[in-house]
């Protein structure tokens, strides 16, 4: 029997900036795409982009909510799916991850309009 984590990374090495976009995007073709929440997709898929990937996507619009070196965006994938940028220090070394993240909240997206709202990802 093999055991299937919740949490894949889809990407091994550092994607560039189109290679992210084709990750963002690899679900497009599925049937009925704008029909349904296919959040499930995407639950637990991360990948590794390059600090310069990291900074354009924080440029391209405000962000959902940023808390210290981690944010969301504010475009979702579909109605319950957005991205999360964050950035790690192994052994003293920065690296930049980016997971698809399933929002779940108490508190309305309309409500998490600026990036110093206080609202928070919910778990």
């Amino acid at each position: 029997m093999t055991l299937q984590s919740s949490i894949r990374k889809i990407y091994f090495g550092v994607a560039d900036r189109r290679q992210m976009f084709r990750l963002f995007d690899r679900h497009a073709q599925r049937p009925v795409r704008w029909q349904n929440d296919d959040s499930a997709l995407f639950a637990g898929e991360w990948f590794e982009i390059a600090r310069a990937e990291h900074d354009y996507m924080l440029d391209i619009l405000p962000p959902l909510w940023m808390r210290g070196e981690m944010f969301a965006l504010r475009e979702f994938l579909t109605d319950s799916v957005t991205s999360v940028f964050y950035t790690l220090r192994i052994d003293g070394s920065p690296a930049t991850s980016t997971p698809i993240a399933t929002w779940r909240s108490r508190v309305p997206r309309s409500r998490c309009a600026t990036p110093s709202s206080s609202a928070s990802p919910g778990r």
